[in-house]
């Protein structure tokens, strides 16, 4: 029956619920819409952001230190905006043997994944007498967005900076706020230096509604072609209204996760990866099993391993918001459920998980066997940790070498339009309307 399995107190309750019964589909449906694309219209963000860009254009510089002043340091000052060479230098230089070696590991990972998918252009196609081919050709600039202010994530610099660098992008910028307390406006010291170690030279300790900067540019702030990488909801506002202007990724939501599990899984496994994803606050954790056994093991595992977590309080709060254990009536109603989540990540804890891959369509990044941390991709395997959220793995694809690459369509008629050719082109572009076009083509039509 479903219900909430009790834990240690009530805020440690986790939902169990019933994917035959309509009440329980509609609690799952409710948690996922709290984390979908559509919240980042709330609390008039986009007004807001109106006022901003418009502070921005006129004051450039101005606007980004008024901003960071009300949102992140009141000492916020013009000269902070950019990080000066010598800093990053230092930083580079001050980075511990161990931690420099661990970063340069995962980001060789990664450029070999990267460098593995790289799409090479496809021969010609030759047909009626054209040559038609296709040609991937890397944006000239990118600013990679890199949360901060609160914390530090060096591993989001490697899983945007690497894909970028080995796709050829000639100019990288990184963004990412200041630290929120200490006694100087200041960037996390491993991200400075991570980024003098992968070579980038420029660096903007701004975020939030301020990277509208890197489309528009200011005095200290060289405009970019694509702004790509997860920032809170205020970075992303600005990602969406400045598209167009300048390429995107996609807009990142807060991290979620879906387990499909079987009595083959490790339940303490499941249950630490589900933990992992919750870890987020806020972050979506699902587990979907077709045998209530299973839920009950995993269930019983996330009791254990949370007595011993530092961040406990939060953890309680987000299993009993934002995570659910679901019983589905078999496998094609779990791989059903799980397309129409289409969740960041998808753990495929089975017996046989290519076989229930082959069932799945729509997920950011799957993991194949309870083997396969989800953390591995976080930090370490090679493909991006940046990844589609809020159900938009329906049509979108996670950070890579093709988020910075453009593809053009090349044609070439060495010898001339076949006569068919003539022919159709004079009549369609007359049933269109369009007479110039049609005697463009008329032109060099070959004398009979």
């Amino acid at each position: 029956m479903p219900g909430d399995l009790p834990g240690d107190s009530a805020g440690s309750a986790i939902p169990v619920l019933d994917w035959a019964l309509a009440g329980d589909r509609r609690r799952l449906q409710e948690i996922l819409d709290r984390f979908a694309a559509s919240s980042w219209e709330r609390g008039g963000l986009a007004e807001r952001l109106d006022r901003f860009v418009d502070d921005l254009r006129a004051r450039g510089d101005g606007a980004i230190v008024d901003y960071l002043r009300e949102h992140t340091r009141p000492d916020y000052r013009a000269e902070a905006i950019r990080v000066a060479p010598e800093a990053l230098a230092a930083a580079g230089a001050r980075l511990q043997p161990r931690v420099a070696a661990a970063l340069r590991r995962a980001a060789d990972n990664v450029r070999a994944y990267q460098a593995h998918i790289m799409p090479a252009d496809p021969p010609p196609l030759r047909r009626h007498g054209a040559e038609l081919g296709l040609r991937h050709t890397p944006v000239a600039s990118a600013g990679l967005s890199v949360p901060g202010g609160a914390g530090a994530y060096p591993s989001t610099v490697i899983m945007l900076a690497v894909p970028a660098q080995v796709a050829g992008v000639g100019r990288l910028a990184v963004a990412t706020p200041p630290l929120a307390t200490g006694s100087a406006v200041e960037i996390d010291a491993t991200v400075l230096g991570l980024c003098h170690l992968l070579g980038i030279d420029t660096v903007y300790r701004f975020g939030g509604f301020a990277l509208a900067a890197l489309a528009l540019g200011t005095e200290r702030v060289d405009p970019v072609e694509m702004i790509a990488g997860p920032s809170n909801v205020y970075g992303q506002q600005a990602k969406r209204k400045l598209f167009g202007a300048v390429g995107i990724d996609g807009l990142y939501g807060p991290s979620e996760i879906v387990v499909l599990a079987d009595d083959t899984a490790h339940p303490a496994w499941v249950a630490a990866d589900l933990l992992a994803q919750a870890e987020h606050d806020p972050g979506t954790a699902i587990l979907l099993a077709v045998e209530r056994t299973v839920i009950d093991r995993v269930a019983a595992e996330v009791g254990r391993l949370l007595a011993g977590r530092a961040r406990r309080a939060a953890l309680e709060r987000a299993l009993a918001e934002n995570c659910a254990l679901v019983q589905v009536p078999d496998l094609p109603a779990a791989h059903a459920v799980i397309d129409r989540i289409a969740p960041e990540h998808l753990t495929l804890a089975v017996a046989d998980p290519r076989a229930a891959l082959a069932e799945v369509q729509h997920a950011g990044a799957v993991f194949l066997g309870d083997r396969s941390p989800v953390a591995s991709g976080d930090y370490w395997a090679g493909p991006s940790h940046c990844l589609p959220t809020g159900r938009t793995a329906r049509f979108s694809s996670g950070c890579s070498v093709f988020t910075f690459l453009k593809r053009t369509s090349i044609e070439a008629y060495p010898h001339g339009l076949p006569r068919q050719a003539f022919d159709d082109i004079e009549l369609l572009a007359g049933i269109e309307g369009f007479e110039a076009h049609a005697h463009s083509v008329h032109l060099r039509r070959p004398e009979d």
